[in-house]
Parts: C-alpha cells; structure tokens; sequence
C-alpha cells in the first residue's frame, strides 16, 4: 500500500502544478515587432513632416521674391520690366502662340549681353522658370534661331565693340527669316527681314552681310531674297539699304 500511495501521491502532485505558458516568448516578440513598426511609421511621418515643411518654407520665399521682384516692373527701362515684357509676349493676351513681333522688338531694345543676363535673373526670379527654354518652348525653331541671334550680337557691354561677329548674327537671322514655315507650308518671316535690314547701318555692312551668309549657306543672299519676297517687297526691302550711308 505504501508503493501505491506514494505513486497517488505523485500524481496528484503533477496535477497540481502549472502548466507552463508556451505562447509567453512569441507574445513578446510581437511587441518587440510591432514596436519597430511604430518606429518605421513616425519616422516616415517625421520625413514627410520635414519635407512638407522645406517645400512650404520654399515656396513661402519664392512668392516673397516673385513679389519684390514684381514691384520693380513699374519703373521703365529695368530688367523686371523687360521680363514682364517678354512673359506677356509669351501670353499674347490669351490668343494661340506667342506675339513674336512684340518679342523681336523687345529683344532688339536690350543693348548689352550684360544686360539681357539681368534680364534673365529677373524673369527667373518673377515667375520661377528659366527664360531660355520658356522662349525655345513658345516659338519655332527657325523663330528661336532669330531670337538667339539678336542676343548673340550685342556688345557685353556698353560701349565695347558686339560679341561674335554681327555680320553672321545679321545672316544667320535672314535665313531664319527665309526659313520660316506656317504650319507645314513654308513661308518668309517678312517681319524679320524688315527689323533686320533695318538694323544693319550701311550699304558696306549689307554687302559683307551677303559676303557672310554665301559662307554659311552657299547661295546668293540677293537671289534668296528675290524668290522669298512677293508682290514689290524686294523693292521695298532693297530700299532700305539703299536709303543707307555708303560707309
């Protein structure tokens, strides 16, 4: 009896001990888990956060800029104002396309490299876009050309003698002139020709423009005027140059 009582006696012991929590070690790793994906969370949220506030902040001092910048368009002749110019010739008042006679003249009016490179800043500065490729984006290639050309000639600065060489600038513009297309039919830029014969000083001037565009382009300037020109414009065109001083 006593081997019997002693083996009652341990069962009844094994029945009432605990029984041992096996889920314990995975409930604390799921913690530990989810603590790290909380860490995940408000990390990207601080990033967002912080960038959320870097663009605001940036937007806030480019709107503070613009607004400086806009209050120089009011007095004349300053490079915001030659911006605000350009910008509006680019919005021809809401019609299709950009005005490029305003443009020409407007560009024609800058007088230096030094200048136009102020102007540049200050468009930058005014509406938070590049000048260059707002202009290559609104015109034709053969009407960005012209409009490069117009740039490229000018002196650096005042009273120093043009960048480049004016002649070519002079030419390189007439073929633009010449090349101009109104959707797929080609056509002239009658315009063009007009401003740029009328820049060109003298009869001397003309002729060495000729000298340089048969360099660039193997034709006679004069025969391409006579086959781009229509009803007496040659005549006209060729006037101006006569009108000219020799010299």
């Amino acid at each position: 009896m006593n081997d019997l009582t002693t083996y009652q006696a341990n069962q009844t012991t094994q029945a009432t001990q605990p029984v041992p929590i096996q889920h314990t070690e995975t409930t604390t790793q799921s913690k530990e888990t989810w603590t790290l994906k909380e860490r995940l969370v408000y990390s990207l949220l601080g990033l967002v956060g912080a960038g959320g506030t870097i663009w605001l902040g940036r937007k806030i001092i480019l709107n503070a800029r613009a607004n400086k910048e806009q209050d120089k368009t009011f007095d004349e002749g300053t490079p915001a104002t030659t911006a605000k110019q350009i910008k509006m010739a680019f919005e021809n008042d809401g019609w299709p396309g950009t005005n490029t006679k305003a443009l020409r003249e407007i560009l024609t009016s800058v007088q230096t490299r030094s200048e136009w490179n102020s102007v540049v800043k200050s468009y930058e500065k005014l509406y938070n876009s590049n000048l260059l490729k707002d202009m290559s984006s609104e015109l034709q290639s053969t009407e960005y050309n012209e409009m490069l050309q117009i740039i490229d000639a000018k002196p650096l600065k005042k009273g120093q003698a043009p960048s480049g060489n004016q002649y070519r600038a002079w030419a390189k513009r007439l073929k633009a002139a010449f090349d101009k297309q109104y959707g797929f039919l080609p056509g002239t830029d009658e315009a063009a020709i007009t401003t740029t014969f009328n820049e060109i000083p003298t009869q001397a001037a003309f002729i060495q423009v000729g000298v340089e565009y048969h360099r660039l382009y193997g034709t006679n300037l004069i025969d391409d005027l006579k086959s781009e020109s229509e009803f007496g414009q040659y005549d006209d065109w060729m006037k101006i140059i006569v009108d000219k001083k020799k010299k």
